[in-house]
């Protein structure tokens, strides 16, 4: 696997570094490519059955890897409400609401359910024609069982007896998934000392339950053939209002009183001076814009994300304020090659050139737009099953094997927020 990478290379080292500690999950094949491919001269294909495996491979259920840190992993539900506005999709609801989860540093041997990836009543509507399933990522509807993937986390066990000021990172995932995709690397964030919240932006997510049974679905697959100013003003809209529930996020985890009411040590081990966010696709874009608009976030990452909308703006540009401010804290640009990684280019450009500090671009080589999700720990097994193609599999996750992918993205993703929210401590 080719890292294309700017800057001066420490980052590349710490993330080598940091994949040493992830062997159990492939690192060796992240770093070159796989043997196969050397000798074949082409790209090993993720979906390419072993030729030694049985029929019974069709009944492989989907499963996430394990976390890999030292650390188990809890997890907490919350459901919070922003009674300063009104929600932006559908204000005749009243004000904000907004979910998010906890994952967090665990003691090992703690006796508590373990998490579902998706609560029974979202993976339902994930799974139907009107979810991310089929519109983001090609399932066919109704075909897979998403019911059935369970995480590493346990529900609402204490937080590790020896944990003490715990940086956090907030997440925020690609325009219309839930905050459950991206499970993968959020669990692995947890398990090496950090508090990760992962925020489901309502009626942008697929689909976000709500308390007492209420399923708010998404808005975005009625723009479908929408004209062009309608989806610029749709994302404009988007943007916004996931930086506004990031900062009342940001707000909530500021509250003693509110933390207080979280699981049994995990609110005095939260340290608020070092937090820093990472999103895929529109999630990185949030990012970026967040910690421009947001002095309380010290680091940043993007992973895929364009920074600009269809449609100039009262400026005459297309791009946004964060792509042609830039930013003066630590910044992570981390990408695909793949057919739509030019997108990035404009946007991506015009950020680095204005920012300041350590600002770092990758690409990883292979990679695709669901590379930096749960896809590649997924769908793999949804095409054995039948449930997706080949085909679509590799228009989500590219040429890289699923553990090159998912390897390769927990370790630049721990090593940089190692480096700026763990150094010195």
């Amino acid at each position: 696997m080719r890292i294309q990478e700017r800057g001066d290379g420490r980052l590349r080292r710490r993330a080598v570094a940091a994949a040493g500690a992830l062997a159990l999950t492939g690192v060796l094949s992240a770093l070159v490519p796989a043997p196969e491919a050397r000798a074949a001269g082409t790209p090993a294909t993720p979906a390419a059955a072993d030729a030694s495996a049985s029929t019974a491979a069709k009944d492989v259920r989907p499963a996430l890897p394990a976390p890999t840190g030292p650390y188990a992993v809890g997890t907490v539900t919350r459901h919070l409400v922003d009674t300063s506005r009104a929600d932006p999709w559908k204000p005749e609801r009243g004000r904000r609401e907004v979910m998010v989860s906890l994952f967090y540093p665990a003691d090992r041997g703690t006796a508590s359910p373990v998490a579902p990836h998706m609560d029974a009543s979202s993976a339902a509507h994930f799974g139907s024609a009107r979810g991310a399933g089929s519109f983001n990522y090609g399932v066919r509807p109704g075909a897979a069982d998403w019911t059935s993937t369970r995480t590493h986390a346990r529900v609402d066990v204490p937080v590790a007896r020896a944990a003490r000021a715990l940086p956090v990172v907030l997440y925020s995932s690609g325009l219309g998934d839930p905050r459950t995709w991206n499970t993968t690397l959020v669990e692995e964030l947890a398990s090496r000392g950090y508090v990760v919240v992962t925020i489901d932006h309502t009626y942008d997510s697929s689909e976000v339950l709500l308390p007492g049974g209420r399923l708010a679905e998404s808005v975005l697959p009625e723009l479908a053939g929408a004209p062009v100013a309608d989806v610029d003003a749709a994302l404009r809209k988007a943007v916004k209002a996931r930086v506004d529930d990031t900062r009342f996020v940001l707000d909530t985890l500021g509250s003693a009183r509110w933390r207080r009411d979280l699981p049994r040590g995990l609110g005095d081990a939260v340290d608020l001076r070092r937090v820093g966010m990472a999103g895929q696709s529109a999630g990185g874009f949030t990012a970026a814009q967040a910690l421009h608009d947001d002095r309380r976030l010290k680091a940043g990452i993007n992973m895929d994300g364009q920074m600009d909308f269809p449609l100039p703006d009262s400026t005459g540009s297309r791009l946004s304020n964060v792509a042609r401010e830039g930013v003066d804290r630590p910044f992570l640009l981390l990408g695909s090659d793949g057919p739509g990684a030019d997108d990035n280019a404009v946007s991506w450009t015009s950020f680095l050139e204005h920012s300041r500090g350590d600002q770092r671009r990758t690409t990883l080589a292979g990679a695709r737009h669901g590379t930096f999700t749960d896809a590649p720990s997924l769908l793999p097994a949804l095409v054995r099953q039948g449930a997706m193609t080949e085909d679509a599999l590799r228009q989500d996750v590219g040429t890289l094997r699923p553990e090159q992918a998912v390897t390769a993205t927990r370790a630049y993703v721990v090593a940089f927020f190692d480096r700026h929210l763990k150094a010195g401590v």
